[in-house]
């Protein structure tokens, strides 16, 4: 298995949790699956899917990077067709108990990361990615950003771009920067911007 350049993309469900148990099972099993699916239907930059894992989509992408403006772009389209299709949920559903309070309860955080070698191994009909930089990925979806919704860049991947930071793709919320300490790999810093302005 030898690893190549791969960009990770986690559009991942925030309230999952509070959701499956809060909810009546069958407005669960009916929302959690439509909005997957339009996470899914909704990538635009030819993203290719490796894992659905229970309230979140793991895409990536080998080869030459989308710009940060595509990149920026999708990450927003992203979220603001999953609040449009929060509300169409909640209007589907709205005669079954707790439909009301899907909009509420239920958003979007978007974890980006780049590793320089990924291993991508077949593993029956999907490609499994293998290698630290998947674990790192998965590990800055644990972080202590104080938002329930934002798009996280992972210092490996903003460096990718560090000659076209100084745009206008952030002119709609603040960039912050963060780190987490993670076990067994350090320090993995990163920027974030809080997505909820795009909802109001």
């Amino acid at each position: 298995m030898s690893g190549q350049p791969t960009l990770i993309c986690i559009p991942d469900i925030s309230g999952f949790t509070n959701f499956m148990s809060d909810a009546d099972f069958e407005l669960s099993s009916k929302v959690i699956p439509a909005l997957l699916n339009n996470i899914i239907y909704s990538n635009e930059i030819d993203l290719k899917v490796s894992e659905i894992e229970g309230d979140a989509v793991l895409f990536y992408r080998t080869g030459a990077l989308p710009t940060l403006g595509q990149l920026v772009k999708q990450c927003k389209h992203f979220y603001t067709e999953f609040y449009k299709q929060l509300e169409l949920l909640r209007e589907q559903y709205i005669d079954i108990n707790g439909a009301s309070k899907i909009p509420k309860i239920l958003g979007l955080k978007i974890i980006l990361h780049f590793g320089e070698e990924i291993g991508l191994v077949n593993i029956g009909k999907r490609i499994k990615l293998m290698g630290e930089d998947v674990i790192s990925a998965h590990r800055l979806l644990k972080n202590n950003i104080p938002f329930n919704e934002y798009m996280l860049f992972s210092n490996q991947l903003i460096n990718q771009y560090k000659n076209n930071l100084e745009n206008d793709d952030f002119d709609w919320a603040e960039l912050r920067e963060g780190h987490i300490d993670a076990d067994y790999i350090g320090e993995i810093h990163f920027n974030y911007i809080n997505l909820s302005p795009l909802s109001e």
